[in-house]
């Protein structure tokens, strides 16, 4: 058997991240960003209102108050999106409300709160307002250039595109953006006795569940699922499936066929396939559940992951080697789920020389236990529901006791 960690490594040095791809600004939320992006124009553009009420030249308005109003002419009506710049003179102003431009002659906004109008926006603009404040320099004005200024970096390579910066890009004009994509995943389920749920179920038949299980961890790892095939263990299903996904997709997930018996399918198919450049390598790993694991390349360029069959051995094998290879694809890093410390509130055998992945739930805060009396048996499909954590126990222990500190990686519901 080869180290779990020895795995890991060799999983984590063949993943890459993907080429930059270019998508538009509504395709790339939640990715990281491939490049840098500088303002090409002044955020705002020009001089903007930032209340809704008169553009005034402050000189006009010295000494306003209460109980000396000052009364000007309103000559214009700015709104928002106007491109009016109406010349003011002595005595004079404009009628703006929130983002419109601030005509040139103007210095200061007076809000329609300290005018005699008051607050009634609605209004149609009178031949005359009283002013009841004097303004300050500048007062409610938005400078040009002032949010970002030509040359300004909005984003830096890597960030996460996020609303609020996604908005920040699109504020500066950009609409295209060269970004990581989202790893492309095709999954291939093998194995004759596999029943799609809701068909009939003969003798020595069961029902598909692994197909649901790695379509929705390929989701929760923010990655594409672009093709879901089943194969059987003969007639050449197995190498058609390959091929098509093969042609579709970035990381190829298989599960079951991974042993050593007559009909294991994934391994007689790509066992010993390899050529110089590509690839799939089959060995006992020193985890448990999840000891039989294939990993490797094709000519394609698709990284594979060949997992086994039970559906405990596809969800610990997925955490431990496909979800931190996703996140290099990404380029986020080969972080797996939340990693955090728990007590065991009850302790459990463990298998001798192998890391085992143990799926848990919480007693109380901070304290777990077996998720099912069935410990980390590998067929345990409908009792993995119950699990809100996997812990790690290492190879070197044989048995987990109560009290006993361990790390566990938190699952999502």
């Amino acid at each position: 058997m080869i180290p779990f960690d020895g795995q890991l490594a060799a999983v984590i040095a063949a993943a890459e991240p993907l080429a930059p791809r270019r998508v538009p600004l509504a395709e790339a939320r939640g990715l990281r960003l491939a490049e840098r992006v500088v303002s090409s124009v002044p955020l705002p553009g020009f001089d903007n209102s930032a209340m809704d009420g008169f553009a005034v030249r402050r000189e006009d308005v010295l000494g306003a108050g209460e109980d000396a109003p000052v009364e000007l002419r309103v000559v214009a009506d700015v709104p928002a999106g106007s491109g009016a710049n109406p010349p003011l003179g002595p005595g004079e102003c404009a009628r703006v409300m929130t983002g419109s431009p601030v005509p040139a002659d103007a210095d200061a906004i007076v809000p329609f709160e300290a005018t005699a109008q008051g607050v009634d926006v609605r209004a149609e603009a009178a031949s005359a307002v009283a002013v009841l404040a004097e303004p300050k320099p500048g007062a409610h004005i938005r400078r040009r250039g002032e949010d970002a200024p030509v040359g300004a970096v909005v984003a830096e390579p890597g960030e996460r595109l996020g609303a609020r910066v996604l908005a920040g890009i699109a504020a500066v004009g950009v609409a295209e953006i060269a970004v990581r994509p989202r790893p492309r995943v095709a999954l291939i389920a093998t194995g004759d006795e596999l029943v799609r749920p809701g068909g009939e179920l003969e003798h020595g038949r069961l029902y598909d569940s692994n197909t649901t299980l790695v379509r929705g961890l390929v989701e929760e790892a923010d990655a594409e699922l672009v093709g879901e095939f089943r194969a059987g263990d003969g007639g050449g299903e197995f190498a058609t499936a390959v091929e098509r996904a093969a042609g579709l997709a970035d990381v190829i997930v298989t599960t079951g066929g991974v042993s050593v018996g007559a009909f294991d399918v994934v391994r007689i198919e790509l066992e010993g396939a390899a050529d110089a450049t590509a690839g799939v390598r089959f060995d006992k790993v020193a985890m448990q559940p999840g000891k039989p694991q294939g990993f490797g390349r094709l000519a394609s360029g698709a990284l594979v992951f060949a997992l086994p069959g039970n559906p405990v051995s596809v969800f610990t094998s997925f955490e431990a080697f496909v979800r931190p290879a996703l996140g290099v694809l990404r380029g986020d890093g080969p972080e797996p789920r939340r990693v955090s410390e728990a007590e065991a509130a009850e302790g459990w055998r463990c298998p001798p020389g192998r890391l085992q992945f143990m799926p848990v739930r919480f007693s109380a805060p901070g304290r777990v236990v077996p998720a099912t009396a069935g410990g980390s048996g590998s067929h345990l499909v409908s009792r993995l529901a119950a699990a809100e954590a996997i812990a790690l126990v290492p190879a070197e222990v044989d048995a987990v006791r109560a009290g006993d500190r361990l790390t566990i990686w938190e699952i999502l519901p």
